[in-house]
Order: structure tokens, then C-alpha cells, then sequence
């Protein structure tokens, strides 16, 4: 399995995700903040399934 993030991808994902479990401690307090756990796991592993069946790569070629 190679890698499909770029840096700043796998940057934004963690963000992203570290903000949407937030949001089941703090303000709205509802399940759907688990949903961070996907974009979390994603940056984790620099490998997203969808970039895979859609041909996409945002990190360069020699990783």
C-alpha cells in the first residue's frame, strides 16, 4: 500500500478531524463528532480509500 497524502493533505485532515471530536465534548455535544475519527485515521496512515478509486495523489511520486 503506498502512500496517496501530501503533506499539507495529511496537515489538514489531522485538523480537521482533531476539530470535529471536539465538537463532542464542546459545543453542540452530539455523536456526529466522531465522524473526525475517519479524516484522523486517513492522515495516520497517509492512505485514503476514495483518493485510491479516484486516481488521485497529493503527495509527489517518490514516496
Amino acid at each position: 500500500m503506498s502512500k496517496n497524502i501530501g503533506t499539507i493533505d495529511r496537515s489538514l485532515r489531522t485538523l480537521l478531524g482533531l476539530a470535529l471530536i471536539a465538537l463532542v465534548f464542546v459545543g453542540p455535544q452530539t455523536a456526529w463528532g466522531w465522524v473526525g475519527v475517519i479524516p484522523l485515521a486517513t492522515a495516520a496512515f497517509s492512505r485514503c480509500p476514495a483518493y485510491s478509486l479516484l486516481g488521485i495523489r497529493t503527495c509527489q511520486t517518490g514516496q
